[in-house]
């Protein structure tokens, strides 16, 4: 039996409060929303009860936050995307951010099993005077728990309409790819964090995100395989490779939290999920 499960949420502020409006089809459901940082920021947390997707599964995530609304939605854990008998699984996120609105798409890590066939795509519409933080982290197998990627693709699709594309599938026989120093060099983890705006953001805000990144990756571990860059004027990335999941999401939330203080002002409250 395969899933096709829907959620859409509405963010919008009322009475100096951000409110989270949902629907919902299927198994995917939103949590209690939370404000461990007051009324002007929404905590959510996104739970599919199954666990995981299998070929012929979809998941159809929407998103809306209306003008000076700020949502915050993570995961209380990882999206998994197993074994296929032919048809693909598809996990698809759709958001628009209003003029002034916030949003911090923060799931945590996505799981490509041996023999999979998925597809994990994210695009995100910011309107003028808009901003967005977010990241994407994924896995190629469990090669620690002796369960490596070694057949199977997974696709990965980070848009901004007209501003940002990043597309790549990863096929698991692609030795190339997942092996050489000119691919992933055997690090089977990656993840790319971002902040975007709708409006073209000035050199000087650019260069703050750049240098505050810099500064974590500069004394991490990882900073060997990670870097910062800007694309465009309208964008920041983060992007690093590891051998497994748990340095990467350090590093990411480490520059989170700088980008947060530096960009929006606001001290970085982590989501009660992520201490459990």
């Amino acid at each position: 039996m395969t899933w096709h499960a829907k959620l859409d949420i509405q963010y919008k502020l009322e009475d100096d409060r951000t409110v989270a409006r949902y629907e919902r089809v299927g198994p995917l459901q939103v949590l209690q929303s939370l404000y461990p940082e007051g009324n002007a920021v929404c905590h959510n947390v996104l739970v599919h009860p199954p666990g995981g997707l299998v070929g012929g599964d979809t998941l159809d995530i929407t998103i809306n936050v209306a003008p000076h609304a700020h949502g915050l939605i993570t995961t209380p854990g990882a999206t998994r995307f197993y074994k296929s008998l032919g048809e693909p699984a598809l996990q698809r996120t759709s958001a628009k951010v209003q003029a002034n609105g916030r949003l911090e798409w923060l799931p945590l890590e996505a799981i490509a099993y041996n023999d999979c066939s998925a597809e994990n795509q994210c695009i995100f519409q910011l309107d003028a005077g808009a901003e967005m933080m977010g990241w994407d982290v994924t896995a190629l197998g469990l090669p620690h728990a002796d369960m490596p990627f070694e057949s199977g693709s997974f696709t990965q699709h980070i848009e901004l309409p007209g501003i940002w594309l990043e597309r790549g599938k990863i096929e698991a026989s692609d030795q190339r790819l997942l092996n050489s120093p000119i691919g992933l060099a055997g690090q089977r983890c990656m993840g790319s964090l971002f902040f975007a705006s709708g409006s073209a953001l000035q050199r000087d805000r650019v260069a703050l995100a750049l240098a505050a990144a810099r500064m974590v990756l500069d004394t991490h571990a990882l900073k060997g395989t990670a870097g910062a860059t800007s694309p465009n004027d309208h964008v920041v990335v983060v992007r690093v490779l590891a051998p497994m999941v748990e340095p990467v999401m350090d590093v990411l939330r480490q520059v989170w939290t700088a980008w947060r203080q530096d960009l929006w002002q606001l001290k970085a409250v982590a989501p009660r999920i992520w201490a459990m």
